[in-house]
């Protein structure tokens, strides 16, 4: 690591509230010193807001390590810092996007604000409690995301001396040991930090539901198979992922108590973020006139609706017009950037109203899902109709009305042929390359003519409804109480306004043993938690990312003219590649370089 992590110069940041928006904003406000950081309550205050500011974007696409890097979508934006992921076209050596270094800074500066807030005048002995149980959260939230990406951390016990000796540098833990660590953290943090924020200009803090949500997701991570010697049916990836001292470390024996850690960590959660108030997003009386159908207009301001009663943790930074929204949006005279396009396989994910899989439903016409079919707003494919309202929320097809204001209009019909409005008529950039347009995430109320983001709001870092499904995954895993897996499931079908899994499943056999409601929750995940920055994690800790990210995807033939020649199953001509090194991100060289006890990740 960087002088086990470089110095930091101190940013101080502030936090404001942007037009009367009830969440956190973080922007700096340079001061020179650490004595100056702490010379008061504002300075501290300030202090500990710049602690959180190492928090990944995840709204950002260019940034982001996760938004829009599986197999959900293609983007026109191929020549973005993002890109290269899907592409494979990372290394050790160029590692792109990597949050090693800036995360152990965020973590160095939490110690440092732990190690000086008590020196603070005129701070109160409640808020300095307060103030280090948050830094203490960031503290086990910044390993965690270490965690994830790289596997097993160099644990960061305390604020280090940059100028110790190499030779003393701590070195990677075990995946279990790091597990251990960050749990305590969280633990420890959450006794000490309110259930629900305490004004609302603290929106975006951590709170305790969000301290037991991280653990209970991280746990669901540590009992999946890339992490839990390959689960039940593989093996594990990792034999000969060893330490100088011949330590395994990652467990490649399978532990079937970790998914009983996991669900009871999830249940905690659930059941304190309960007492908080926190439920899912329904009945919405949110005043928009679009979506008309109520539960179609739940699902697309679940987490739009700054005022969602289902976000746990929401991430505050405001959007700009290079970021999620204007990306998804259909283009307009240069405003709006058209590029966003759901792929096959997250389409054919999607239920049909009757809230089985497409090829199950004895109803739905698989078959024939690719023929032309005529509606009233004309030509489409079989595929776009008789499917669930998640499906109509979050999609745009071919000849359907996308929410969004342009002048005296709510919505556009959109069309995709080359020459269509929405085609790719000349372009090179700025325009969908599968024939669909993602919707979720973009406000209806969002107006598209002009050069600033109209709406912004909190972007779901944790929601309810993904708790639930960890829940039900966990209790699925652990292979006991699949009654009650079920009934968290169906919270979140019915919400989506489709049948419960067993009146779904028992017209076709049933749902009832652990191979069917694993695939079923998976699916519910994918759908559910689609463009959540959830599934680039999921399909690894699953280990099946091999499976999903290693071919090209496929939409839509976008250079067809005709209904004929665009209703086309056609392979997107953007390369994707995945190989068993990528189940883990590479720790970057130069770290290695100047620690060679630092063990890298296999296959980098």
């Amino acid at each position: 690591m960087k002088k086990l992590i470089t110095y930091l110069t101190v940013i101080v940041i502030f936090s404001t509230v942007f037009s009367c928006e009830d969440y956190l904003e973080i922007v700096p406000d340079e001061r020179p010193t650490e004595e100056d950081a702490f010379r008061n309550p504002n300075a501290a205050l300030g202090y500990l807001y710049s602690c959180y500011s190492y928090i990944p974007k995840q709204r950002s696409g260019t940034s982001s390590i996760d938004l829009m890097t599986a197999d959900e979508i293609v983007t026109a934006f191929e020549h973005e810092t993002f890109a290269k992921f899907p592409r494979g076209e990372y290394t050790a050596s160029s590692p792109v996007i990597s949050y090693w270094d800036d995360l152990y800074k965020g973590i160095r500066q939490c110690y440092i604000f732990i190690n000086n807030v008590d020196a603070v005048a005129d701070l109160d002995n409640s808020t300095k409690t307060l103030y280090k149980a948050e830094a203490n959260f960031l503290i086990g939230y910044y390993h965690f995301l270490l965690l994830r990406m790289y596997g097993p951390v160099v644990i960061a016990d305390q604020q280090f001396d940059i100028n110790m000796s190499v030779a003393d540098y701590p070195l990677r833990s075990t995946y279990d040991a790091s597990i251990d660590f960050i749990v305590e953290k969280l633990d420890e943090a959450s006794q000490d930090l309110p259930l629900q924020p305490v004004s609302q200009s603290d929106y975006g803090r951590a709170t305790s539901v969000i301290a037991k949500s991280v653990k209970a997701r991280m746990l669901l991570y540590a009992a999946s198979p890339l992490f839990n010697g390959g689960g039940q049916d593989m093996a594990s990836l990792y034999g000969n992922f060893l330490d100088d001292e011949g330590n395994q470390l990652i467990s490649t024996t399978y532990n079937k108590e970790k998914w009983k850690r996991a669900a009871d960590a999830c249940k905690e959660a659930i059941d304190i973020a309960g007492a908080a108030g926190i439920e899912l997003y329904e009945n919405s009386t949110y005043n928009s006139d679009l979506p008309s159908d109520p539960i179609e207009k739940d699902l697309r301001y679940v987490f739009v609706d700054k005022n969602s009663s289902e976000i746990i943790w929401g991430e505050t930074r405001k959007e700009t017009i290079y970021d999620f929204q204007f990306k998804s949006t259909p283009t307009v005279s240069g405003f709006a950037w058209n590029g966003v396009g759901p792929t096959l396989t997250i389409l054919e994910s999607f239920y049909t109203k009757n809230g089985l899989p497409i090829s199950k439903d004895p109803e739905y016409n698989y078959g024939n899902r690719y023929n032309i079919v005529d509606t009233d707003l004309g030509a489409t494919m079989g595929l776009n109709l008789e499917r669930e309202p998640r499906f109509n929320a979050w999609i745009s097809y071919h000849n359907s009305y996308y929410e969004v204001i342009r002048g005296a209009e709510k919505q556009v019909l959109t069309q995709y042929r080359r020459n269509d409005n929405y085609g790719i008529q000349g372009r090179s950039n700025n325009y969908t390359p599968t024939g669909y347009l993602n919707k979720k995430g973009v406000a209806p109320e969002l107006v598209q003519n002009q050069y600033s983001v109209s709406v912004n709001y909190p972007w779901p870092v944790i929601r309810l409804g993904e708790l639930y499904l960890n829940y039900a995954e966990a209790l699925i895993e652990y292979g006991q109480d699949f009654s009650t897996a079920k009934d968290y499931i169906d919270k979140v079908r019915t919400r989506a306004g489709i049948p419960t899994i067993d009146e779904a499943w028992n017209p076709i056999g049933g749902a009832n043993d652990q191979s069917t409601l694993r695939d079923i929750v998976r699916q519910e995940r994918t759908i559910e938690l689609y463009l959540e920055n959830h599934r680039f994690w999921d399909l690894r800790r699953w280990q099946i990312a091999d499976q999903y990210l290693n071919d090209n995807l496929q939409g839509m033939n976008i250079q067809g003219e005709t209904d004929e020649e665009f209703f086309r199953v056609t392979e997107v001509q953007f390369p994707r590649s995945f190989s068993q090194r990528n189940f883990l991100m590479p720790i970057p060289q130069s770290e290695i370089n100047k620690n060679e006890l630092l063990i890298q990740n296999p296959g980098y």
